[in-house]
């Protein structure tokens, strides 16, 4: 049986209490159980205890993917291995990728959470959910898959296919359900308008748009060349999987899970929590994630708390997910990948330090790229083309298997690298 949201807290007391207790035991865990927890609460002076209302919150410390990679791989785990039943690996900030544990609770709070999404958007039992994702992703293939089967929908599982085998499924299985990305669902619309593939050789009707936000015109144009309705879920790899906030069928903004996650906004730059309806950046903390909690994690991600109440009569809270980020992160089809990570793999496959080196998102052919400039040196004038071939190859491999995107390694001049503003910073 899954774990659903709490529909019998509806008043807004009963519900701040709920969540005010569940954030009370989420500390007392990771001060009791998390020696990197209890160190940065007692360097700050501050006792668990002292956090007697939500507004308390914004004295504690946040938490970053700097952090994060810094303890790696279990340091952050508030329960023996022994009560660990699932290990995921998200890029992380270096060399080293994010590490998040799961309880057997904590899977079946997931599979709640995104069963729930899933029905918001009308999936039921009748429906054949298709899951297409990058390896960056992987892990919310399997938790899409699992929150699909607990509402008695079929799934074709996330498989690595060429977009033609790809078209090839959603033709011959008759998939109602998509669910990917933004940047693969347009490249899934291009390949189908150059081969003049009709939509309706296809029985799609609903896409699930996950791993970054999609604008309006975006949308519109994959609902009208799909023939689809869209509807579009929140979450990160490191908080740790998707539809953490999903939309209803008014498609305005995003429901947050807050008996799960509480959501704060903040100045990026000062940390201050802002009013709501301003922009600023989004801060969440684990309320009932048992092995791996997170208190004031800053995702990097821009967005604003919603005050209005929503029609359909949930009263969970609401944020508008906007499409700038606050942080240097790059979002490849999904994947947030970072500068340092990308940075150590290059040097790792060199074996030294480039002059200079770029990174930024580029299509080719309708797919999206993560795109690697490096700066010609010293270093590279002694090879021979072949050997400069093997080299580019070498990263290209290595990036992508840090990072699970595709990707594309270009030698330039240095000149032109500064004339780009995307230096990568050491």
């Amino acid at each position: 049986m899954t774990a659903k949201p709490d529909e019998n807290v509806c008043i807004p007391e009963e519900r701040g209490q709920l969540v005010l207790e569940r954030l009370q035991s989420t500390l007392n865990r990771a001060y009791r159980n998390v020696a990197f927890h209890r160190q940065r609460l007692e360097a700050d002076r501050i006792d668990p205890a002292e956090i007697q209302s939500l507004d308390d919150v914004a004295r504690l410390p946040f938490l970053t993917r700097q952090h994060l990679s810094e303890n790696y791989p279990y340091d952050l785990f508030a329960v023996p291995l022994r009560d660990i039943v699932r290990i995921h690996t998200a890029p992380g900030t270096s060399s080293n990728p994010t590490v998040s544990g799961y309880t057997r609770q904590d899977i079946d709070i997931w599979q709640g959470m995104v069963a729930t999404a899933l029905e918001n958007a009308g999936v039921g039992p009748d429906d054949i959910l298709q899951i297409s994702l990058d390896p960056g992703l992987a892990n919310w293939g399997r938790d899409y898959k699992s929150g699909a089967e607990a509402i008695g929908a079929s799934v074709i599982p996330n498989t690595l296919l060429s977009i033609e085998k790809q078209l090839m499924v959603m033709r011959d299985y008759r998939p109602s359900v998509l669910v990917t990305t933004p940047s693969y669902a347009r490249q899934v619309a291009l390949k189908m308008q150059r081969d003049d593939q009709p939509h309706t050789d296809f029985r799609l009707k609903t896409l699930i748009l996950v791993g970054e936000p999609a604008d309006a015109a975006l949308r519109g144009f994959l609902e009208q060349a799909l023939n689809v309705k869209s509807w579009q879920h929140y979450g990160l790899s490191e908080i740790p999987g998707p539809a953490l906030a999903y939309e209803c069928e008014n498609h305005s903004c995003l429901h947050v899970n807050d008996e799960h996650f509480l959501p704060e906004i903040i100045d990026p730059q000062s940390g201050v929590p802002l009013p709501a309806g301003e922009a600023g950046e989004l801060v969440l903390t684990t309320l009932t994630t048992r092995a791996y909690p997170l208190i004031r994690f800053r995702t990097g991600d821009r967005a604003r708390m919603v005050t209005e109440p929503c029609s359909c009569d949930c009263r969970l809270a609401r944020i508008e997910w906007l499409t700038e980020r606050i942080d240097q992160l790059v979002c490849i089809r999904g994947v947030k990948v970072h500068q340092q990570q990308v940075l150590a793999a290059i040097e790792n496959a060199l074996g030294f330090k480039p002059v200079d080196s770029c990174l930024f998102e580029n299509r080719y052919d309708d797919r999206t790229y993560l795109e690697i400039w490096i700066a010609v040196g010293d270093a590279f004038f002694s090879d021979e083309i072949k050997m400069l071939e093997l080299r580019m190859k070498s990263i290209r491999d290595q990036v992508q298997e840090s990072t699970g995107v595709p990707v594309v390694v270009r030698l330039k001049e240095r000149a032109t690298i500064a004339a780009g503003h995307c230096n990568l910073s050491p």
